[in-house]
């Protein structure tokens, strides 16, 4: 494989492997908040993206998808297990998510985590032409720029993390959290989604490592790495073209009237996992139902629930205590063809996503901790025709920007009823001027804005670097 001038790396290559009808494998782009971020810039700029495949065993070789050459690194099942559904996602997930599910330690996912690491930064120095940029993602691969560095020291590194950074008292729990800064530190410019996960990473490097640091800055020896908040966006244009397409717009009303023409339709759409609020939301719901301030056939709530880490103890356990939940109401509220709730668990196309999100008068995006939520975004995107109330957890990075949603604490229960309630409720015109705003912002703030701003920011931090090396 050629040497590329842009190098991502992340945890998983930007496609699904699927069986077509003859036989043969497919390849294609995969749903997920980081492709969705990513794949738009790509598709006009040479790049090569490593990432795992998806299956165990050896690394398959891939096609380009999209012009964006693939680089697959190869994972056993030892792996997946104790790196990706162990450290990753059992010890690293929920503590960055303020200990929602309390994290486990496990001597054997850290070494996991550091071979697989390794591997990874390898792939990278391999596939980058001589003073390339290689753009690392997300927490599964915090190791990756420290190792990177010390394998091709020629490399301008960028790191970003997509959820959040928890704050010095969480972080302060985990066995090697030493290495981890130092790993992140690697790099040349680190983005988080919010200042003050740039400030907690701060107090974090001058606190376990002794290092000067400000908000915007870290002394690392004689490197200075930046340190900042570009909160991640969506591709505004392209979402909004494909609501306004005509058979968009049918679906959505074939959606509707499926749903029983209800007053009201309430949509959430979320992937299975503890931080998301899912039973929080469900809970107001059936309160809602109970008290009366909601009717089952004035008011539909649409639940769709993408399976997710369907391994991980945690979240079969929550997929169960879900769908009992929403059993249970169905068997208290529903009727004959008018269910209380419409539970979806299945991954959803984009197409008919987008028209859900046309057919929804109440969006509720309410997680109990999320780095972005890129689905409240894509609502207020898809909202061509101005309408479209946003219920926003302030919990969210989303929140941040979306200031005109109707935002709501999703730990507080009566806060979340009346929160819903008033969006159910709101006047149009109140909901409208609240949607132009919002849209107003994505339509600055959109993924080439977000991708513009880091890479300019990174290209800053490598200039300044070279002019103060010896000989520079």
């Amino acid at each position: 494989m050629r040497p590329s001038p842009l190098v991502v790396v992340a945890n998983r290559l930007p496609i699904d492997d699927s069986v077509a009808p003859d036989g043969a494998f497919e390849w294609r782009r995969s749903p997920g908040g980081l492709v969705s971020a990513l794949h738009p810039l790509l598709r006009h700029t040479p790049a090569t993206w490593v990432g795992w495949a998806g299956g165990t065993g050896p690394a398959p070789h891939l096609p380009d998808v999209d012009g964006v050459r693939m680089r697959a690194v190869p994972l056993s099942a030892d792996d997946f297990r104790d790196h990706y559904e162990g450290f990753a996602n059992a010890t690293l997930w929920p503590l960055y998510h303020d200990a929602v599910e309390q994290p486990e330690y496990h001597r054997r996912w850290w070494e996991a985590y550091q071979r697989v690491n390794q591997r990874f930064a390898e792939a990278a120095a391999e596939v980058a032409e001589p003073g390339g940029l290689v753009w690392v993602q997300d927490y599964h691969l915090q190791l990756v720029p420290g190792l990177l560095r010390d394998l091709r020291p020629d490399l301008r590194i960028g790191f970003f993390l997509h959820v959040p950074f928890p704050p010095p008292e969480l972080f302060m729990q985990l066995p090697r959290r030493a290495e981890l800064l130092r790993g992140m530190l690697g790099a040349d410019l680190i983005g988080f989604q919010r200042a003050q996960a740039a400030h907690n990473f701060a107090q974090l490097a001058t606190k376990v490592l002794g290092l000067p640091a400000t908000d915007r800055r870290i002394g690392v020896g004689d490197r200075v790495v930046r340190i900042g908040a570009f909160p991640v966006s969506i591709d505004t244009a392209e979402m909004a073209a494909l609501a306004a397409r005509p058979d968009v717009a049918d679906r959505a009303r074939r959606l509707r009237q499926d749903l029983g023409d209800p007053e009201r339709v309430i949509l959430s759409v979320d992937r299975m996992d503890y931080t998301k609020g899912i039973e929080q939301r469900l809970k107001a719901y059936h309160e809602l139902l109970t008290s009366g301030d909601v009717k089952v056939r004035d008011t539909v709530l649409v639940q769709v629930v993408v399976p997710s880490r369907d391994r991980v103890a945690q979240y079969q356990i929550l997929r169960d205590r879900v769908e009992h939940q929403v059993g249970r109401i169905n068997g208290e509220f529903g009727r004959v063809g008018e269910p209380a709730i419409h539970y979806l668990s299945q991954p959803f196309d984009r197409t008919e996503l987008v028209a859900l999100y046309r057919v929804a008068d109440v969006m509720a995006v309410t997680p109990l901790r999320d780095g972005m939520n890129l689905v409240a975004k894509e609502y207020v995107a898809a909202r061509v025709d101005g309408a479209g109330a946003l219920l926003l957890s302030e919990f969210a990075g989303a929140a941040a920007e979306l200031a005109q949603a109707y935002l709501v604490n999703p730990h507080d229960l009566d806060g979340l009823k009346a929160a819903l309630l008033a969006a159910l409720r709101a006047a149009p015109e109140d909901v409208a001027a609240r949607m132009r705003a919002m849209r107003e912002h994505l339509g600055r703030n959109d993924i080439h804005a977000w991708a513009g701003s880091y890479l300019r920011a990174l290209e800053e931090t490598t200039a300044r670097a070279t002019r103060r090396a010896p000989g520079g």
